[in-house]
């Protein structure tokens, strides 16, 4: 409320304020209703995420400027009923350092002649930066000779192993190029930009030499990465385009990334989380049962159909024992969802209400021990699931199968048996949106990238993001474990002891959140 007080007197200068914050608050309301839209409007007014993220990021700097030039008109109008605005400007880390400033009064003496003393404190923190700043390591070695004798000859210290033999970088330099590119998406040539600013001029072929070297000797860590695994008996697998330059035709090629993925977290499993891509130059089922080579167990994948060849029985390395194929629901209701909402469809809108039944109930026992979850599921999840067994019989009866609604119906009854897997062990969850989510790295980089530059640039990509993406999934901070792993390799790290240097493995002084 602004003080009367503080107001002037001329009438031409009240118009003016009166049209000041007018003009303000149409601005506002314009901005709120660009924000309502973005984040509730209809889905096919909606942006995709990437671009939702950064559209929203535009509407909140916009409205945070229009209420900056207010909290600045306030001040000059000497507004003096002003509540502090609510914002959340984040909790600041224990582990963060703290630098002191003390602030005193310019004379530490009473008026009365007496010491002023300390009777209590206000205490405030702010989040400050110091930029990445650039060093140079310079290592030593003396010479050292006897003057006693000349048979000793000279003692000199070995010179420290190197990832990067007679090169400027250090491994934890290697190790921010890597997360800067995989992690963070820039590519090399913006880097070598960044870098040019403090007056370093890298080329981006020599930051793609370091990026190069540092796949090959991350690649024994990789496999044995996808071989942990693979010992698992429950996993997730998907897979996402990858294009990659075909020099030979001037143009590109479609490769993809199998996303192998485990994630025991719903049910308290011991294993750690972990994801593998691996690069295939197709999508075939052949590629996904070379990567499973030696796995026996639950998948649960799509309804893609190259995935079907993985419960033949008699397959090489797997002991004759198929893999069992869980389904996965999101993808059956989102075929449900397009139908309501290109229509009006009751029957695919009471299909949605079923299938949000029986999330409800997961989401109820998320991070119990896979027996509770079992036992809950056999009490509640069962009943719905036959109810919506015979919904599902009687309306694919009735509705015609070429229609939108019925080719629905027929994608839920085709995968029927293994969208109801989870009613029978407590590990499997109902999608596999867990393995969907560790593929939008690598979505993102393909957006920065555009394409690979050659298959096998895709699978040093690959290498890199398994292993950043993995520590994140475990809460390491990717560059402190690159760096380590780096320096143990270069080291002599014993290849009989690679299984040490997995993320899970790495114990880092901070994790993050």
């Amino acid at each position: 409320m602004i003080d009367a007080a503080s107001l002037p007197n001329n009438v031409d200068a009240l118009k003016e304020i009166v049209m000041a914050e007018r003009d303000r608050n149409s601005r506002l309301e314009h901005l709120i209703a660009a924000f309502k839209q973005a984040l509730f409007g209809r889905k096919s007014e909606k942006l995709d995420a990437d671009q939702f993220e950064l559209s929203l990021e535009d509407i909140e700097v916009a409205m945070a400027c229009v209420g900056a030039e207010k909290d600045t008109s306030s001040e000059n109008q000497k507004q003096t009923d002003k509540k502090p605005r609510v914002a959340n400007r984040g909790a600041l880390p224990k582990h963060l350092p703290r630098i002191e400033n003390v602030i005193k009064p310019e004379s530490m003496a009473c008026a009365c002649g007496g010491d002023l003393h300390v009777i209590g404190e206000d205490v405030s923190e702010r989040l400050d930066v110091i930029p990445a700043q650039f060093q140079v390591i310079v290592t030593r070695r003396p010479k050292y000779a006897c003057r006693s004798c000349e048979e000793a000859g000279v003692n000199q210290a070995p010179a420290p192993a190197h990832l990067i033999h007679g090169g400027l970088p250090t491994e934890a330099l290697v190790a921010h190029v890597l997360v800067s590119k995989y992690a963070d998406h820039l590519p090399l040539y913006r880097q070598a930009q960044i870098y040019s600013r403090q007056g370093i001029n890298l080329d981006r072929s020599t930051l793609a030499n370091w990026v190069g070297k540092a796949a090959f000797e991350l690649k024994p860590v990789f496999e044995c990465l996808v071989e942990n695994l693979k010992t698992s008996t429950k996993l997730y697998m998907d897979e996402t385009r990858a294009p990659v330059l075909d020099p030979g035709r001037h143009k590109t090629k479609t490769g993809y990334f199998w996303a192998l993925a485990r994630d025991d977290r719903p049910w308290s499993g011991e294993d750690p989380p972990g994801v593998a891509y691996c690069y295939a130059p197709g999508r075939s089922g052949t590629f996904a049962e070379k990567i499973l080579d030696g796995f026996s167990g639950i998948l649960q994948v799509d309804g893609y159909g190259g995935y079907n060849r993985l419960t033949k029985p008699n397959r090489p390395g797997h002991r004759n024992e198929p893999i069992q194929l869980a389904y996965c629901w999101a993808h059956a209701r989102r075929k449900l969802y397009e139908v309501a909402k290109n229509s009006t469809a009751p029957i695919a809108q009471d299909g949605l209400n079923r299938i949000a039944e029986l999330y409800a109930i997961e989401a109820d026992i998320k991070g119990q021990s896979a027996e509770d979850r079992l036992a809950v599921r056999r009490e509640r999840s069962v009943p719905c699931i036959d109810s919506f067994e015979l919904w599902l019989n009687e309306h694919q009866a009735r509705v015609s199968g070429k229609s939108p609604l019925g080719e629905a119906l027929r994608y839920i009854a085709r995968f029927w048996k293994g969208l109801i897997l989870f009613l029978n062990d407590g590990r499997i969850e109902m999608d596999n949106n867990a393995v969907e989510r560790t593929i939008r790295p690598i979505a993102l980089n393909r957006k920065n990238a555009l394409f690979a530059g050659h298959d096998a640039g895709a699978r040093n990509w690959g290498i890199i993001a398994s292993l950043i993406e993995t520590a994140k999934l475990n809460k390491i901070e990717p560059q402190a474990y690159l760096t380590a792993t780096l320096q143990a390799i270069v080291t002599g790290h014993r290849q009989s002891q690679i299984e040490q240097l997995l993320p899970w493995n790495f114990e880092a002084q901070i994790s993050y959140v």
